[in-house]
């Protein structure tokens, strides 16, 4: 039963297609830059049900193969549909245990969303809207549901980071009956789920949800636990006798500029910033322990999906203007067009083909200004975008109070340089097996970020789920004497 609520026919091809996709309802913006309650409102079930029939349940479906962990979308949509929304969230849990995280953060307009039938005339099928709509139906009549595991094995892998790869990895293993711990650095679990995407984006009583479902499966968490500092990954293989290691560490080094002024007090990274408001709630200061400063002005440099959450931040931080510094135009920028749509909603001011070229301080050693340089668009570059390109004579000069660095990050070193024997790339990336995601050292797997690089968290899963497969088939042969493991020097 969904609440007495009652699905919808199943319409002939021709009639679906006539069906509009229903759009996300969302806060008004003159509101919500007031305050840090979730944008979007998610769909009713009524609409929920209207969209599902949208799906023309195709027999080869595009999607599946768009989703990074396989979720089965045309049977999951058609039990929406049907109103059978229990039935719906136990078939997407068959893949993907965090449903209602990636129903919110995950790019499904570059993924399955771009590959579905639909969209070749129409809009597609609103599949991330509908994965949020059957997993916050289950939390918020208090439901709970855990996959079936396999029997208990004698095997125990210690996974390490708790981010997305981390929390996927877990699962995957333990639904496979294997015994887990996740050892988190932090003092709360969710890695860039908590620290990095804000509440207004993602509810961090959505991520504890989602965590807790893992514990109910048997995985045990432990924060405060530093590998490299705590325990090294060689002693988790034996002094703590573990049988395999996941190390999903993910890309918490933040890039800087290297202009000058990047010392002076005031400019954070956007890691600093946003572990400030998401984490240490900042944004309840003083009743809040850790405060963080904005001033009236604001610059943010970069325009990816961080850059957005760090403007929208500073935006209900109090900044009177928030403006996003980019060196390319909107049509280059990284970040999801939803969230640069509710930037601009928001009254973000946008400077496209601009680059910082040096920060101002006082003699006290805050920030007061920065000096930008207007570009203009080039041949392309490595990456397939247009080169930007100084425009001479072009500089002028903003007064700011904070600038906040957001143009990337890389692999914390911490976990690999105290691993001895692990090949790293030219990047500081760990490099694994393609298949398997093995590393150079035997039964140590890696996945994510600290792999690839910094992606989207769905991708990280999908990495977390295909290591696990690794994991199991090394513990198999672990069991059958085949390998074994490898030992402190």
């Amino acid at each position: 039963m969904a609440d007495e609520i009652l699905g919808a026919p199943e319409l002939p091809k021709a009639e679906r297609m006539k069906v509009q996709r229903h759009e996300m309802p969302v806060q008004n913006p003159l509101a919500r830059i007031r305050n840090f309650f979730e944008v979007a409102l998610g769909y009713s079930a009524e609409t929920a049900i209207e969209e599902a029939q949208r799906c023309l349940q195709c027999a080869n479906p595009p999607c599946v193969k768009g989703c990074p962990v396989g979720i089965d979308i045309p049977a999951f949509v058609d039990l929406i549909r049907k109103a059978d929304f229990e039935g719906s969230l136990a078939k997407i849990k068959e893949t993907n245990t965090l449903p209602a995280i990636c129903g919110r953060v995950c790019p499904q307009e570059e993924q399955c969303e771009i590959v579905c039938v639909m969209a070749k005339k129409y809009k597609p099928v609103a599949i991330g809207r509908l994965e949020r709509f059957v997993a916050d139906w289950e939390r918020d009549r208090g439901l709970v549901s855990t996959p079936e595991l396999a029997p208990p094995s004698a095997h125990k892998v210690a996974v390490v980071g708790s981010g997305p790869a981390g929390l996927a990895c877990a699962a995957e293993l333990a639904r496979f009956g294997h015994k887990v711990t996740i050892f988190e650095a932090l003092h709360k679990p969710g890695g860039v789920l908590v620290y990095g995407i804000p509440e207004f984006r993602l509810p961090k009583a959505i991520v504890t949800f989602e965590i807790q479902n893992l514990a109910r499966m048997g995985v045990e968490l432990r924060g405060n636990f530093v590998i490299g500092r705590t325990a090294t990954v060689h002693e988790l293989l034996n002094g703590y006798d573990y049988d395999a290691v996941f190390l999903g560490t993910g890309a918490g080094l933040p890039y800087f500029l290297g202009i000058p002024g990047e010392n002076y007090i005031g400019v954070l990274s956007a890691n600093e910033f946003l572990t400030r408001v998401n984490l240490m709630k900042a944004y309840d200061f003083p009743r809040s322990d850790t405060p963080v400063r904005t001033g009236r002005r604001v610059a943010v440099v970069g325009s990816g999906n961080v850059a957005m959450d760090c403007l929208r931040t500073a935006k209900r931080l109090g900044a009177e203007e928030v403006i996003c510094v980019y060196r390319r135009t909107r049509n280059e920028s990284p970040a999801r067009r939803e969230e640069l749509e509710h930037a601009e909603e928001e009254a973000i001011d946008f400077r496209w083909l601009s680059a910082p070229l040096a920060i101002f301080g006082n003699e006290e050693g805050f920030v007061t200004g920065m000096r930008i340089q207007r570009m203009e668009l080039g041949e392309p570059d490595a990456s397939g975008r247009r080169r930007p390109v100084p425009i001479p004579g072009s500089e002028y000069e903003i007064a700011i109070d904070t600038a906040v660095i957001a143009i990337g990050q890389g692999p914390n070193p911490l976990a690999t340089k105290s691993t001895p024997g692990l090949e790293l790339n030219r990047h500081g990336n760990i490099v694994v097996d393609e298949r398997t995601l093995m590393t150079s050292i035997p039964g140590v797997f890696a996945g994510g970020d600290i792999v690839t690089g910094a992606a989207t968290v769905i991708l990280a899963m999908g990495a977390g789920k295909q290591a696990a497969l690794g994991i199991h088939d090394w513990l198999a042969r672990l069991a059958r004497g085949e390998v074994i493991k490898p030992q402190l020097a």
